[in-house]
Order: structure tokens, then C-alpha cells, then sequence
């Protein structure tokens, strides 16, 4: 049956058509029709298989069409709107399917993550950045299965035949990755551990994967460095479709290798972000000819590069752009872009595939450029200067400068100091002076035809002449040109003067290194032996120290930024200084100089290819790594003659730091003959160091500056001198084959090695310095330490409560470096305690954070909590319940647990309640007493509160001091009241639940209770004698003492009732009638109110809660270890050795585990451990 659907005159829409022999009924027997009262012909608006799927159709077009039809008044109308309205419906469903299809393929990668989680156990914050199929070298077999790549980690799984492989590697654990091709490993990535080495071979595209592993482990080796975790950069361009298998987090990858290759390139910040590049033509007016290169945009630089090196390369800031347009296209020019700026240089860029795209985009970035040419109101703010003046905006008048530290009418602030120094001095007019004067020339001719400023071309030409050496004058100029100085000033007007006055004044540990290296720099020079240079240079320091704490101050800046000061004014100096800590020389001035311990790496390897006789020699003596230290973190200024070593700074600005490395090895080069006769390292080291000592600088026009290192070690026949250009020519004839790529994969494998071998220091040096106070070996505590360490880390990339910054602080000691919060604390001592309590566990070991966090910052560092454990494992039975007794006190018993134990008086209503014997007594011996008021108990917490701020300050000292503590005597220890005691009880009841003799233990800790119960009892007794005469008696002394006796007691029997015990059955030793009175009550749960003796006092829910504290019933330490002593189940249990290895290797091994438990059959699991 077919509905037809029509309109008539009157609106209705009646009409049916039997379509029972229609062939296409088969497969859509009921559809809806449109057909008008005057035509033949029809259209097929819907279909369904069945009744009910063809009835919804009609409702909706019911619901959504009849009622607007209606309003039209000829049937043409109606059948134009009806097929709009379908036809509209039919695309957006096809649009939908579209963007589910390309939903389907971003899920293909969501499911592969899924898959990983499942497979090795991660949680959601480990997020998965790619994953390929390889192979898995597992001795000569390899297993063919996929590689995933997470943020965190290396993981391979594998199911072949019925056999399983599943391996996960943290990056942090990385300490070698090397991409080799060999008969065995054809095109293999190795990846190495401290314990094993990986081979993964048969990669689609193991280039991609090797530059994504090497990513990785650099992220990790920078959390290794920082602690912090990876973000996600969030300014990244969104992509213009998704691609195929390929998640946001490769494509923020992907951009920042593309961003750092960039920066690199022509010098940037770090906040610059590369929007896209395309080939193009540049037209040089110094050559006349175009120029073929890529253009690069970014958000605040237009860049081109040359495709032929040197030939040319163009720095366009956006804050010197006035005029971007389209000129007229031709056939010898197509697709041109016209690019004008304040200096009046015009740029020519051609043969662009999109231009007006291109053109639009440099539009929308000039909008936003913080300029006053872009619009009218510019607010102020750091960022957003268009000049490139170095003098800051904030000292525009005389009222700026009252007050400040730092203003423009200082010297220091107009012009370096040896401008400052040589400026009364007459005016030389010998040969050097002409040489000096000729070089000038030649750099002004330059910049007539290159251009003046950040939009100079460089090409070959500007090397040539930087190696022919800076003239004075113009030096600060084009170190700020070259180095990217003048770019970072010129958008930040004032933030040097406002970064002066927020760290003068303030003080430590770097402000103290820096006021002592202060006289130590340059003192040969006179611009520093007075107090002009010396506060510029104080100022300059401090300034850089306060903006980057995480480097602060390292030797060496001094004299790095001593030079900087005698050519340019302080805050030149001071972004000069940025640009060398921050984009040139990375990591170098940290607290642990790894960067300059890398490319002491590098240079080793480099020797090693260029100079292998002498490699070999010098390794045997171990000379490379103490002589290149030096020579890289001072750019050879602290060894070799000021004059000369400043033309290798003007190397260095341009070049890099292939410049440093060509000279370095140049200088081994020239001395090899007599390194390779020397005996040992004092002599090669003074070989090199009056080579060095005798390099000058023949041109130089200015008065000779001592270099005292020259003066000292001169000798009676000095060595013959070394011209410094020609030493800088010789290096880059026999070593200028250095590329600066190259360079950076050398140091990135150097890097690893860097790192972790610190790493390992740190260790050695933890456990040096722990091993005379702990009873562990030194495996059990280098493994205690790569636990914790490892957990600390996992808190850093998975989340913590709290920051990394407040977890990990250089500046300590390295045991007490790393710390991690009570989340952390309690996964650890879960997993390493011998004390197993089973639900019990995390309430210990959240009492024991509270003993260890003396300083109650909410952190234990390794030193804490490695001592700990020590008394749980090592301690004598003394130690161990001295231990477990603090566990019990304040301040590891909280105010809150103290109020959950008093609850425990709830759970004994009328129904539930049973006079034991034991009880009976107790209650007699209560009805004898004469109890007092609050002010006994008053006193005895005061004394307590006492002793406690004592013990407190006492191991404060005792920590800082880092010495042996004074043996704390069991008579130190405060008493335990009866909440306390109450704790004590359900502690001890859940820790022998894995137990053997488990039934023993319990009888014994039950007689224990009971005994301590009477004892405490009876030293109430005997205080409340001492104050009968003082305290008034009580209104109803024979309610009272019941009531208090059954709290107590019935707060022992529920300590009891939660330890789940069962009533003992062996009967093999006598015991105390009590202690079977004990386990009466607690297996008794099922008691009528008849069945409660007469004389037994109920007591009412307000009663009762003011009764449950027994202020006067107390014991001693000494009582408890007394009473224990008589139970030998105890002894035996609390005097047994333990041993952590199997605990920490149960620890190591959890994670693997679960990872095989979440991916593995019950199937595959028995066949594994069988």
C-alpha cells in the first residue's frame, strides 16, 4: 500500500496508488508521493521498510509542512516549496554524514587511544600522540605489533600466535636514541635504558617516527630539569580538516618543531609563532635579480630566507610595516607583493601561489600590532612600542627619574662604558686608527646598499665583514642587529627600568653570589675599577636574576656581561643578556650548566671526527672535558686577550655556536704535535692555556688591556703570537664544513646522556649522605630513591594537588629536592609498608605523613620518608612500637579521628548493650571513686602541649642541622588518653589479618587491651585520691563511674566489632577472664534488652557524649611495651625482620602487572604464568 500525496483546493491531501507490482516495492514497499490534481507526473518524498518507519515520516512532514502549504494558492507554489524544503533537509543530512565520516576518521585515532589505556593501564591524563605498526626485536625474532607514542611514555604490544608482548618505557628513562641501519636492524630506532636496550625496525616512515621520538625524550628531559609537565599549546592555527589518524597533539608537535626550526632561523622569541610559509621570489636591488627563497609569516615578523645559503636573508618586523599591496602581475613578475616600511625600503616579494590569501593574512596581523600607526588609541602596556629606541618610555621627564635607580640621565644609560672612558681621550691618527676608520667605512657603504636596521639584507657580504671584525662604534648596534636583542627591546620600552626597581633591595642566594663575583669582573679594565661600571653591572645582574629565577645568577655572567657593557648602554646590555641565557646559549648558565655540559659532549664527539689521534690521547689524560668548560660558558673571554676574544664574540652573534666549536677545535688543531707528546693533564692544560694567552688582536685601536692569566703563566720564553684572525680564517677553512643542524641532533643526543648522568650523580650522592643514618643497603636505597623520584614524576605529568614548583626546589640538598603530597605518600606506603592493615592502611598512612611533615608544609621529601620506613624495617621492637605509639599522638592523630573514635559510643543503644563480667568489675571499681573536676585535666594537656612544641623545635633544628639525632628516650613520650588508645587498639587488631598465627596475635592483643583497660583504670584511680580533697564531689558519683565504664570498654569492643573478628576457639593457653570477656561482647551481637543485667546503666545519647571523654584515664609508653612483652605472638611479630626488596619489586612489577591483567584473557594469563 502506497500513500500519494496532493493538495486540492480545499487544502486536503487524500490519494492513494497501489505499488504491490511496483519492482521497487521489494525494497522500499511503502512511500510517500507528491503529485497535484492536474499532472501525471509524481515525486517520491519518502520511504520506508516498514509500516511504523513510514507513519514517522508522515508525522513529520505532518507536523513541519502541511500547516505552511496551506497558506500558498496554486499547486506550482506548493511543489516549488516542497521539493526546496526536501531538497534543503536531503544536504544538510548528506553534511552531517560528511562531517561523521571525517569523525569517524579522527575516531579511528580516539579508538587507538582507548586501546592503549586498556592495554597498559594508563589513566586519561595520558594523552597518545601517534601510533604506528613496526616491529619489536625480542631477541633474533621480531614481533610485528603497534608502537604507541604517549606524552610520558614508549609503549609496544604485541598478540602473535597466541603469544604476548607488552613493553612500556618512560622517556624519563631514556638515555640513548639512535636511528641506524645495519644487515641485522635494517632502518631500526634503538632506544635505550639504564637496563635494557629496544630495536623497533620495519617503520612506514621511520623518519617521522624518530623526529617524534626525539620530541619526546626532549620533553622528558626537560622535566627531568623543571619538573613541569607538558601543555598543550592552545595559540596553535585550529587545522582546515582533520586528517586521517592524526590527533591534535601531533600536529601541536609538528608546529613546535616547525616554530623552534624558525626562531632558530632568524633569531626570535619564544612567544613567536610561525602562521604558515610558501616559496616565493624575493627582487634584491643590491644584485638585481630575484632571489628564490621561502617567506615566512609569523604574528609579529614577515622573514625570508634564500633556498641557497648566505645568499640572502630579510627580517621584516610588523611594527615597521606602513604599506602592503598588490602590484600590477606580469609574465616576468607574476603574483607580486609591495612591502613598505618607516625607513623607507620597499620590498618586492613575487611568484606567490596565493597572494590575496596572503595578503589578508598580513593584514589581520598588522591589525593587531600594538602600534600607534595602526590605531588611534594605543593603551599602554610592555609590549607594543614602534620604535627601537633603547631608552625606556618611562623616562620621558625629570619627575620620572626622581626616586628610580634606573633613568635616562644616567651615564650607564646613554652609552657603553668604553665610549664613556675614551671620549676625553686624543683623537689616534696612526695606522690602526685608519684601519679602524677604513673597516667603518666599509660597514656605512654597506648599509647603503643592504639597508640600516632590523630590515637589512644579510648576505654573504655581512659575513665577510663580521669576520673581518666589528669597528668599535658600530659593535653594540649589530650585536643587538644580529642576536635578535633589538627586536625583544624595541617591543618591551621600560620593562628593563621597572625590572631594576622591583629587584633592587630585595635579597638572595643569587644577589649574594652576584655582590661577591662583582670585583672579579674584568678588574684588569678600568670601566670596572670604579663605582660607574660596577653598579651598571650590579644593576644589569640582579635585574636578569629577578626575571628569570630558574637560572638566577651563574659564574660566568659576570664577565659575559662585563663585556657587554663596555658596547652598549645597560638595558642594551641587559636584553643582550637575555638573548644569550634564553635563545643562544640554552641551559648553559642553570644551576647544573647543562647546556654548557652538552656541548662539552658535542665537542668530544666532534674531535673525535675531525681529530681521532688526538681524541684517543686526550681521553686516556681526560683533559677534553676540563679545558672546553671554560672556553664555552665565557666565549673564550676569560682565557684568551680581551681584544682578541671580543672578534670571536662578534663571530659568535652572527654565526652561533658553530663559531665557538670551529674555534675550539682549531686551537686543538694547532697544538696537536705537542698534546700528543704530553704526559699528562697539567701539561696539556698549560700547552693550551699559553697558546691561548698569546692569541692577539693586531688591529686593535684600543689601549691594551692586561690579560693576567698571560701575565702569571708567561714564563721566560713566552711562546710565539697568534694573529686571531688568522686562527678564526683557519677555522673555517678546515672546519667550516659545521652544520648548524647537525649541531643541534649531536646535542640533543648529548643531551640524554647529560641529563641522566646527572641524575645518576644525584642518586649516588643521596645515598652517600643517607647511608650512615638508615640500616639499607645502598641497592635498597638507590631503589627507594628511583621509586620515589618516579612517583614524584608521575605526580608531575598526571596531576597533583599540588605544583611542581612547590614539590621540587633546586636549591636544596638532593635528598630533599624532590618531594611529593599525601596522595603520593599513601600509594607508597601501600605498596612498601610491612605494616599491612588492610581498609586501615590509608588512615595510617596518613597519620605517618602528619609525623614525618614536621614543617607541616603538606610535603615529605626523601630524606623523611625514607627514615620511616627505616624504623618499620630495621628498628628494633622498641623502635617499632615507639613508632606505631607516635602514630596514636597528636600531631599524627588528628582532631578529627579523636571525634570518629568518641562515635564509636553510638553504635551501643539499649538492644545492643551486654554487662560482661569484666565490665561488672570495672564498674565496681568506678563506683569506689570519688572522680574531680576539669582542672587536673587542663593541667596534664597543657603539659603536654608543652612537651609537644619541645619535640617539635627539636627535630626542627635536628633536620636542618642534618646530624644524628639525640636518642629520644621512651620517657619523652606523652601519655595516651583514652581516644588514643581506642586507635592503638583498631590499628593493632588490622594489622595481623594477613598473619599465619593470626588467631595467637589476636588472643594476645586482646589480653594486652584488657590488661592496659585495668591498668589505666587504676592509675585513675589513684589521681583522683591525690584530688579528693581539692575537686567538690560529683551530684551522682553512682551513675557517673558506670557511665564511664561502659563508654570505655564498649569503645574497645567496637574497636574490636570493626576488626571483623571471630570468637577464638583454640584453647590451647590459659587466658585472662577478660580477655574472653572481650571477645564475649564482640561475638554477643545478636542480644535482646531482657537479656542486659539489672544493674546496668543505659545511657542516654547526650549522656553518653558527654561521658565518653574520661579526661582522667591515661597510660605511658612504658605500660604498653611492659604489657606487649608479655605476649610472646607479639614479640616474635614486632622483633621479625622484614624485607623491602620483594616489596619494591612487587612495586616495579604492579603496573606491568595490571597493564597484562587489563589486556590479557583469563586464557592468556594462565598460559603466561605458566
Amino acid at each position: 500500500m502506497g500513500l500519494s500525496w496532493m493538495s486540492s483546493a480545499q487544502g486536503l491531501l487524500v490519494g492513494t496508488l497501489d505499488v504491490v507490482l511496483d519492482s521497487s516495492a521489494r525494497v522500499a514497499p511503502y512511500r510517500i508521493l507528491l503529485q497535484t490534481a492536474d499532472s501525471q507526473i509524481y515525486w517520491n518524498i519518502a520511504c520506508g521498510s516498514s509500516r511504523k518507519e513510514i507513519t514517522e515520516h508522515w508525522d513529520f512532514l505532518e507536523s513541519n509542512l502541511l500547516q505552511t502549504i496551506s497558506i500558498f494558492d496554486n499547486d506550482e507554489d506548493v511543489i516549488t516549496f516542497v521539493k526546496g524544503k526536501i531538497s534543503g533537509i536531503i544536504a544538510e543530512e548528506n553534511r552531517l554524514k560528511r562531517s561523521e565520516e571525517q569523525e569517524e576518521n579522527s575516531g579511528k585515532f580516539l579508538e587507538a587511544e582507548l586501546k592503549m589505556r586498556k592495554l597498559f593501564g594508563m589513566p586519561e591524563e595520558e594523552k597518545l600522540v601517534n601510533y604506528y605498526s613496526c616491529s619489536y626485536w625480542k631477541g633474533r625474532v621480531p614481533r610485528q605489533g603497534w608502537l604507541y607514542l604517549s606524552i610520558n611514555h614508549l609503549c609496544f604490544y604485541s598478540f602473535l600466535l597466541g603469544k604476548e608482548v607488552t613493553l612500556v618505557v618512560p622517556w624519563t628513562e631514556v638515555t640513548q636514541l639512535e636511528k641506524n641501519a645495519t644487515l641485522v636492524f635494517p632502518e631500526s630506532v634503538r632506544v635505550s635504558t639504564r637496563n635494557a636496550e629496544h630495536f623497533f625496525s620495519m617503520f612506514l616512515n621511520v623518519n617521522d617516527t624518530f623526529k617524534l621520538m626525539e620530541q619526546l625524550a626532549n620533553i622528558a628531559m626537560r622535566q627531568l630539569l623543571d619538573n613541569e609537565a607538558f601543555a598543550a599549546d592552545r595559540s596553535l592555527p585550529k587545522a582546515c580538516k582533520t586528517l586521517k589518524n592524526v590527533s591534535a597533539l601531533k600536529r601541536d608537535f609538528d608546529a613546535r618543531a616547525k616554530n623552534e626550526r624558525y626562531r632558530s632561523m632568524f633569531r626570535l622569541t619564544q612567544d613567536e609563532r610561525l602562521d604558515g610559509h610558501t616559496d616565493c621570489t624575493l627582487w634584491t636591488p643590491f644584485a638585481k635579480m630575484h632571489v628564490v627563497g621561502q617567506l615566512f609569516i609569523s604574528n609579529n615578523y614577515i622573514c625570508f630566507s634564500s633556498r641557497e645559503e648566505d645568499l640572502c636573508q630579510l627580517i621584516i618586523p610588523l611594527r615597521e610595516v606602513t604599506i602592503v599591496e598588490k602590484a600590477d602581475s606580469s609574465s616576468v613578475l607574476p603574483c607580486p607583493v609591495s612591502i613598505s616600511t618607516k625607513n623607507k625600503m620597499n620590498f618586492l616579494f613575487a611568484n606567490l601561489k596565493d597572494r590575496d590569501f596572503l595578503v589578508q593574512r598580513i593584514s589581520d596581523f598588522l591589525q593587531r600590532t600594538p602600534d600607534g600607526s595602526w590605531s588611534d588609541t594605543n593603551p599602554l602596556s610592555l609590549i607594543g612600542s614602534s620604535g627601537s629606541t633603547g631608552v625606556p618610555q618611562s623616562a620621558g621627564s625629570d619627575s620620572v627619574h626622581e626616586g628610580r635607580h634606573y633613568h635616562g640621565g644616567l651615564p650607564t644609560a646613554q652609552q657603553g662604558l668604553l665610549r664613556l672612558y675614551q671620549q676625553d681621550g686624543p683623537e689616534d691618527l696612526g695606522p690602526k686608527a685608519m684601519k679602524e676608520r677604513m673597516k667603518e667605512e666599509a660597514w656605512n657603504i654597506h648599509f647603503s646598499e643592504f639597508g640600516r636596521g632590523v630590515c637589512m639584507y644579510r648576505t654573504s657580504r655581512t659575513r665577510e665583514l663580521v669576520l673581518n671584525g666589528i669597528p668599535e662604534r658600530l659593535r653594540g648596534e649589530l650585536w643587538l642587529l644580529f642576536s635578535g636583542a633589538q627586536n625583544e627591546m624595541a617591543s618591551h620600552p621600560g620593562y628593563y627600568g621597572d625590572l631594576v626597581e622591583q629587584a633592587t633591595g630585595l635579597c638572595s642566594l643569587a644577589t649574594e653570589e652576584i655582590e661577591r663575583d662583582l670585583h672579579r669582573s674584568m678588574p684588569e679594565h678600568r670601566a670596572f675599577q670604579n663605582e660607574t661600571g660596577i653598579a651598571a653591572l650590579r644593576r644589569v645582574l640582579t635585574a636578569y636574576a629577578h626575571r628569570n629565577p630558574n637560572i638566577g645568577y651563574c659564574q660566568a655572567m659576570n664577565i659575559v656581561t662585563s663585556v657587554l657593557l663596555l658596547y652598549g648602554t645597560e638595558e642594551e646590555a641587559f636584553w643582550l643578556l637575555v638573548a644569550l641565557c634564553e635563545r643562544m646559549l640554552p641551559d648553559y648558565y642553570n644551576t647544573r650548566v647543562v647546556g654548557a655540559l652538552v656541548d662539552q659532549g658535542v665537542f668530544e664527539e666532534l674531535t673525535r671526527a675531525f681529530l681521532p689521534p688526538l681524541y684517543d690521547h686526550m681521553q686516556a689524560l681526560g683533559v677534553i672535558t676540563t679545558i672546553s668548560l671554560s672556553w664555552f660558558l665565557t666565549l673564550f673571554l676569560s682565557v684568551m686577550p680581551f681584544d682578541s676574544a671580543v672578534l670571536l664574540v662578534d663571530c659568535f652573534f652572527y654565526e652561533g655556536i658553530k663559531v665557538i666549536f670551529q674555534v675550539a677545535l682549531a686551537v686543538l688543531h694547532d697544538n696537536m704535535d705537542a698534546l700528543l707528546v704530553c704526559g699528562d693533564e697539567g701539561e696539556a692544560m698549560t700547552i693550551l692555556g699559553r697558546y691561548l694567552d698569546n692569541v692577539v688582536n693586531k688591529q686593535t685601536v684600543a689601549p691594551p688591556t692586561p690579560h693576567l692569566h698571560a701575565l702569571l703563566t708567561s714564563g721566560d720564553d713566552p711562546p710565539p703570537e697568534i694573529d686571531v684572525f688568522d686562527l678564526i680564517k683557519a677555522s673555517y677553512e678546515k672546519f667550516g664544513s659545521l652544520r648548524s643542524d647537525v649541531i643541534e641532533q649531536m646535542r640533543f643526543k648529548q643531551r640524554l646522556k647529560v641529563i641522566q648522568s646527572l641524575e645518576d650523580t644525584a642518586k649516588r650522592s643521596v645515598v652517600r649522605a643517607m647511608m650512615s643514618e638508615l640500616a639499607f643497603s645502598i641497592e635498597e636505597l638507590e631503589d627507594l630513591y628511583c621509586l620515589f623520584k618516579s612517583k614524584h614524576m608521575t605526580s608531575c605529568y598526571w596531576g597533583s594537588s599540588s605544583s611542581a614548583a612547590q614539590r621540587h626546589d633546586p636549591s636544596l640538598p638532593y635528598l630533599e629536592q624532590y618531594r611529593i603530597d599525601p596522595v603520593q605518600f599513601a600509594q607508597l606506603f601501600s605498596a612498601l609498608s610491612p605494616w599491612v592493615c588492610g581498609s586501615h592502611t590509608p588512615t595510617l598512612s596518613a597519620r605517618l605523613f602528619r609525623l614525618l611533615d614536621q614543617n607541616q608544609d603538606g610535603l615529605v621529601n626523601f630524606k623523611e620518608f625514607s627514615t620511616g620506613l627505616s624504623g618499620m624495617y630495621h628498628g628494633d621492637m622498641t623502635e617499632k612500637l615507639k613508632l606505631l605509639y607516635k602514630l596514636h599522638l597528636p600531631p599524627a592523630l588528628c582532631a578529627e579521628e579523636a571525634e570518629s573514635a568518641l562515635e564509636a559510643t553510638h553504635f551501643f543503644t539499649e538492644d545492643r548493650l551486654q554487662e560482661s563480667s569484666f565490665l561488672s568489675d570495672l564498674d565496681s571499681v568506678r563506683q569506689q571513686e570519688v572522680t574531680s573536676g576539669e582542672e587536673p585535666k587542663n593541667g596534664g594537656e597543657d603539659g603536654e602541649e608543652k612537651k609537644e612544641v619541645k619535640d617539635y623545635r627539636y627535630y626542627l633544628r635536628m633536620w636542618a642541622k642534618e646530624k644524628e639525632p639525640k636518642r629520644e628516650t621512651i620517657k619523652d613520650l606523652p601519655r595516651m588518653n583514652q581516644e588514643q588508645f581506642i586507635e592503638l587498639c583498631k590499628t593493632l587488631y588490622n594489622m595481623f589479618s594477613e598473619e599465619p598465627s593470626e588467631q595467637q596475635l589476636y588472643h594476645a592483643i586482646a589480653t594486652v587491651a584488657s590488661l592496659l583497660l585495668r591498668i589505666g583504670e587504676v592509675g585513675k584511680k589513684f589521681g583522683n585520691g591525690a584530688k579528693k580533697a581539692e575537686a567538690p564531689p560529683p551530684a551522682r558519683p553512682g551513675e557517673e563511674g558506670p557511665g564511664e565504664g561502659t563508654s570505655t570498654d564498649a569503645q574497645v569492643c567496637q574497636a574490636l566489632a570493626d576488626a571483623q573478628l571471630e570468637p577464638p576457639t583454640s584453647d590451647e593457653e590459659t587466658k585472662d577472664d577478660t580477655s574472653v570477656s572481650s571477645f564475649s561482647v564482640v561475638s554477643s551481637g545478636s542480644l535482646q534488652c531482657e537479656d542486659i543485667a539489672d544493674d546496668t546503666v543505659l545511657v542516654s545519647g547526650e549522656e553518653r557524649r558527654g561521658s565518653a571523654l574520661d579526661a582522667d584515664w591515661s597510660i605511658t609508653f612504658e605500660q604498653v611495651l611492659a604489657s606487649l612483652l608479655t605476649e610472646p605472638a607479639l614479640v616474635e611479630y614486632f622483633e621479625r625482620k622484614m624485607d623491602i626488596q620483594a616489596k619494591m619489586a612487587a612495586c616495579k612489577a604492579q603496573r606491568a602487572v595490571e597493564r597484562q591483567i587489563s589486556s590479557a584473557s583469563d586464557h592468556e594469563l594462565s598460559q603466561h604464568s605458566s
